[in-house]
């Protein structure tokens, strides 16, 4: 089998960068360990910036997008006993984010392929990336037999654990990682949000983090150590404690109901440098992973995407590589700025071990002087709904 670009992963980042390409008629393979329904069985994130909002619709697969997504245009911080509101919106000249699973942009994003007939292989097996600094070729077993795609391209979608890097020679890669000491423990509920926008809390007792999926399902998180079991929590005992971290009037807000999806997600950050290697291209979590607090991961996936469809666009267009030769460059300029703010989100809403009551007053003055100063909540804004191209 022959393809342009092979690529592997068919997570969010694989499928758009696919779906772009059908739209202009170059060719893909996409290669997938996992079967089709485990892929749509992974829970993510669910807050979209504008620009992949728009990548969405470029690729044709933002309709459902627009019909059921929530637009928000604020958030809110929640310390010292009360709100405090964030226009996203006033602050940034009109931009906004929207509320939309990930799980639902895959979903779009697998039913277009899948009605363009274009080719993923799910369980692909023992995949492997050869002579991607020459003429590349993919090797992967599928129901016990043995496959090769040749190809001019190969874009590595397939996240912080897949073959992708891990085929870069040592020595050619560097890295970056910072792990931090607690995770969210979250749950998924049939219930009504607690607010209509989100709901960051800093609480002597930890973070919380109030979101939802719908106007009926909400998606809440408390902060808990590293080494935590989310078996050691029950539902009532996660109520409990996200009610004790929010204010009053939000914790009387909050409806309780049966979970069904519980689960702790460590957090932690890290890059890869470089992001190009050859014709092998790094995307996504492939190549970077931030904490969950900036909202930021499957938005920076978008934004790799947009600058090597564009790439490959021009090559194939019009035989020239500078913008594949400047990928790398471009994308980890806006990888490390949304690392910036990610980190320093983590760092101003948990407590860490470090922490103690002088560091709780440092986080408190910080966000008193975050929500009263227009500068600073201009920052927090510009960097929330995404910073530009």
């Amino acid at each position: 089998m022959r393809t342009q670009v092979l690529i592997v992963g068919s997570g969010p980042s694989g499928l758009l960068l696919g779906q772009l390409l059908a739209t202009i008629g170059i060719e893909t393979v996409i290669l997938e360990r996992s079967s089709r329904e485990h892929v749509l069985g992974r829970v993510r994130a669910g807050v979209l910036e504008q620009g992949t909002v728009d990548l969405l619709g470029e690729a044709g697969a933002a309709a459902r997008l627009h019909a059921e997504g929530l637009p928000h245009s604020g958030i809110s911080l929640a310390f010292d006993g009360r709100l405090h509101r964030i226009d996203l919106t006033a602050l940034t000249g009109g931009k906004h984010v929207t509320v939309y699973g990930q799980t639902e942009v895959t979903h779009d994003l697998m039913d277009k392929r899948e009605a363009a007939g274009l080719v993923t292989v799910y369980e692909a097996a023992n995949v492997a990336l050869h002579d991607f600094d020459g003429t590349p070729f993919v090797t992967y077993d599928n129901d016990g037999v043995g496959h090769r795609v040749d190809c001019d391209f190969i874009a590595g979608c397939d996240g912080y654990h897949g073959v992708s890097r891990r085929s870069v020679p040592e020595g050619a890669l560097k890295t970056f990682e910072r792990i931090y000491p607690f995770g969210w423990l979250g749950v998924l509920a049939e219930v009504p949000p607690a607010d209509h926008e989100l709901i960051y809390a800093n609480h002597e007792r930890g973070f919380a983090l109030c979101s939802m999926r719908s106007p009926r399902r909400s998606r809440y998180y408390v902060q808990v150590p590293a080494d935590e079991r989310v078996e050691a929590w029950s539902d009532d005992r996660f109520w409990e404690e996200l009610r004790q971290r929010l204010p009053p009037q939000t914790a009387a807000a909050v409806t309780t109901g049966p979970s069904f999806e519980k689960s702790i997600a460590p957090l932690r950050s890290f890059v890869a440098e470089p992001m190009r290697f050859g014709r092998l291209f790094l995307v996504g979590d492939a190549a970077h992973i931030v904490p969950p607090t900036g909202a930021k991961g499957l938005n920076l996936a978008a934004s790799d995407v947009r600058y090597l469809f564009a790439g490959l666009r021009e090559f194939y267009r019009e035989g020239s590589e500078a913008a594949l030769d400047a990928y790398s460059a471009k994308a980890l300029a806006r990888v490390w700025k949304a690392v910036r703010f990610s980190w320093w989100m983590t760092t101003m809403l948990h407590r860490f071990p470090e922490t103690g009551e002088f560091g709780q007053r440092i986080q408190e003055a910080e966000l008193d002087y975050l929500v009263n100063s227009q500068a600073a909540s201009t920052a927090l804004a510009e960097n929330y709904v995404g910073l530009p191209y």
